[in-house]
């Protein structure tokens, strides 16, 4: 009997005898504009309270507003919860769990990028399994038994795809380290991808959340495991990020609705096949310095990539070519590796990201903690090359400004 593939990154041995798995939202929105669905959808399904959870700064912009003052106008009855923040501790997902408990809602609304998102995840499926209640519990493929509080996901950055995947990540203050959960269960009910609740957003963090998305599609295209179906997802996801980030970062309406689309396909991907040792490195850069996570994934794309090549087969040609590298299929494969890892790192620059991990708060001393952390975190098992603690501190320590 085939063995279902939960996730790359937490098997290993997934090439033998694997029944391939897929996974996405019942239902899914997009296009500016797409937010008037939600009332009716609540209504349609039955929910009577939504508990709105978000952050200070999306509130006090108005852009949580946008949803919930649709809310309001329809007599939908909510509750918010808005002390999320960046990198969210397992604290917040406490204090949201509590928060939803008293509240009497049915239904979650998550509003906002990854660190929203995330919590909201966290919050339903504890709440829905509240054996899982020390949170700490729910790291890797925790064996929940009920799916989560139903979900309505509303994303303001076009990065994460946090509203179509099966996974979350939670920060442990006091062990410094961010954890990946992979539930099936966590996945929202509803996405509602609406580039004009993105448009607000300044420009770093369109810079930020597109390095992550474009990061989503490259690990997702390499990892090890990857397929023919997810290749779709991540291929074209690449193509449209190549083409449309840099405009969107400068506010350009066309290229942001792209983008928004563009980092939904990428997450219908690698959700369901996993990354690898690029975001196995940022996860302790956020854990231990607070650093954005885009940012760091931005830090480190091209230099992790460089360390891949050999593992990646033919595929950086079609990441070339997807970057307008002019003779991408036909040159040596060894330029057409070099030529994709230098069109990223061009982008990178472009954009304005840090290249070092200095730049973020790292020193010499960080390096070997850094590289045990990122060795023992989830997502390096899905990487085509398997690297060893020495070199991860290497990549590390290259990477010191």
């Amino acid at each position: 009997m085939p063995r279902v593939n939960t996730w790359a990154g937490m098997a290993p041995d997934w090439r033998c005898n694997v029944a391939q798995r897929m996974i996405w939202n019942q239902t899914a929105y997009f296009g500016a504009g797409a937010i008037s669905v939600i009332p009716d959808e609540i209504a349609g399904r039955g929910f009577t309270k939504a508990f709105v959870v978000s952050d200070k700064v999306l509130v006090d912009t108005g852009v949580t507003g946008k949803v919930t003052g649709l809310l309001d106008e329809s007599g939908i009855a909510f509750e918010l919860y808005s002390d999320v923040v960046p990198n969210p501790p397992i604290e917040n997902v406490l204090a949201g769990v509590e928060a939803f408990k008293a509240s009497g809602a049915d239904v979650l609304i998550g509003i906002g990028g990854g660190s929203p998102q995330d919590t909201c995840k966290a919050i339903g499926i504890i709440v829905a399994n509240p054996e899982f209640s020390d949170v700490r519990s729910l790291e890797g493929v925790a064996p929940t038994k009920n799916p989560s509080v139903p979900i309505i996901a509303v994303p303001t950055t076009a990065g994460t795809a946090s509203e179509t995947t099966i996974n979350y990540v939670i920060t442990d203050v006091q062990n410094r380290r961010k954890f990946v959960c992979v539930d099936p269960h966590d996945i929202p009910v509803l996405a509602v991808v609406d580039s004009e609740m993105m448009a607000s957003a300044p420009r770093s963090l369109k810079v930020a959340t597109g390095l992550d998305a474009l990061t989503h599609a490259i690990e997702g295209y390499i990892t090890a495991g990857a397929w023919e179906l997810s290749d779709l997802f991540h291929l074209k996801a690449i193509q449209v990020i190549a083409s449309a980030l840099k405009d969107a970062a400068d506010g350009d309406e066309a290229a942001m609705e792209r983008m928004a689309l563009a980092q939904y396909i990428a997450g219908m991907g690698y959700s369901n096949v996993g990354l690898g040792l690029v975001h196995a490195m940022a996860h302790p850069l956020g854990a231990f310095f607070e650093a954005p996570h885009g940012v760091a994934n931005g830090i480190l794309l091209a230099p992790v990539m460089a360390f891949n090549a050999d593992a990646s087969g033919e595929k950086y040609r079609d990441i070339a070519e997807a970057f307008g590298v002019e003779g991408a299929m036909t040159m040596p494969l060894d330029e057409a590796r070099k030529a994709a890892v230098d069109a990223v790192a061009r982008l990178t620059v472009d954009l304005g990201n840090p290249t070092t991990i200095t730049a973020v708060g790292a020193s010499p001393e960080d390096v070997q903690p850094l590289a045990e952390a990122a060795f023992a975190d989830v997502c390096a098992g899905g990487n085509p090359r398997q690297a060893s603690v020495d070199q991860i501190a290497e990549l590390y320590a290259a990477l010191l400004g």
